[in-house]
């Protein structure tokens, strides 16, 4: 891929990294990664990957801009209150980046459009903010056979890893707690910086992913505690049990997602 020369100018402080260089950045600039989230963990992925140079960015989000969601979605603003949150968080990544393509998808995931949707990415970063979306985005990604970075964050700590086929989602939370049992950021709270922190670490795994640099997160889970700064990794491996990649798995489909999301 031949940039410009501005576009040479815009990557240069990746392009001079050993790790990366032009073929890297090359790569970046031709990857689709879809981002499910324009919220807490999605606002500083989408700005970062729209930066990195991701050659086409779809963004999935339902909701609307609320007063509310400010204190920790940077990639909306004041003004963008009531607007859609897929079409704030573009004009945001693509006020840094003119460069990037993006793909805005007003919608929610279900079983019906899930697998269609993320088949057409290369990548997919999971910035969900509730369990019955991560087990649709996981279980679609292990059919669709995508990588999948996951990241959640809730009050004061996060966890990130990335999913390449086994050990899967499922190998760790093998079933989605029972309904109700989980409560949402609206009822326990969730420090801004703690998102932005795990939302930014999501941007950097799925750029190692792209470009092919670094060691993969895959087959690990990192853990992060905000209120004493310490991250710690555990080692992931395969359930011979797990109901989507065990030895004798009983999902097959998306079928069992019918009405949960």
């Amino acid at each position: 891929m031949k940039f410009s020369d501005e576009e040479l100018q815009r990557y240069a402080r990746h392009i001079v990294l050993r790790e990366v260089g032009g073929a890297g950045q090359a790569r970046l600039s031709a990857a689709r990664v879809l981002v499910v989230g324009a919220g807490g963990l999605g606002s500083p992925l989408i700005l970062y990957l729209a930066a990195a140079g991701i050659g086409t960015l779809g963004i999935v989000d339902f909701d609307s801009v609320s007063l509310s969601n400010l204190q920790r979605q940077i990639a909306h603003r004041t003004a963008d209150i009531g607007r859609a949150k897929t079409a704030s968080a573009a004009d945001a990544a693509l006020a840094i980046n003119p460069h990037v393509k993006i793909e805005t998808h007003q919608l929610r995931l279900t079983a019906e459009n899930a697998l269609d949707l993320i088949s057409r990415y290369d990548i997919v970063a999971d910035g969900s903010d509730n369990f019955a979306s991560r087990f649709l985005i996981a279980d679609a990604c292990f059919f669709a056979r995508r990588t999948l970075v996951s990241a959640a964050v809730s009050e004061f700590s996060g966890q990130l890893s990335t999913f390449k086929g086994r050990p899967c989602y499922r190998c760790l939370f093998p079933e989605p707690p029972p309904p109700g049992s989980a409560p949402s950021c609206s009822e326990t709270g969730v420090l801004g910086a703690a998102a932005g922190v795990m939302g930014a670490l999501q941007a950097l795994e799925v750029i190692k992913e792209v470009a092919g640099t670094g060691e993969s997160m895959a087959g690990k889970l990192l853990i992060y505690e905000a209120l004493d700064t310490r991250f710690r990794t555990v080692t992931l491996r395969p359930d011979p049990a797990c109901k989507l990649c065990g030895s004798h798995p009983s999902i097959r489909d998306l079928s069992q997602h019918r009405g949960q999301v």
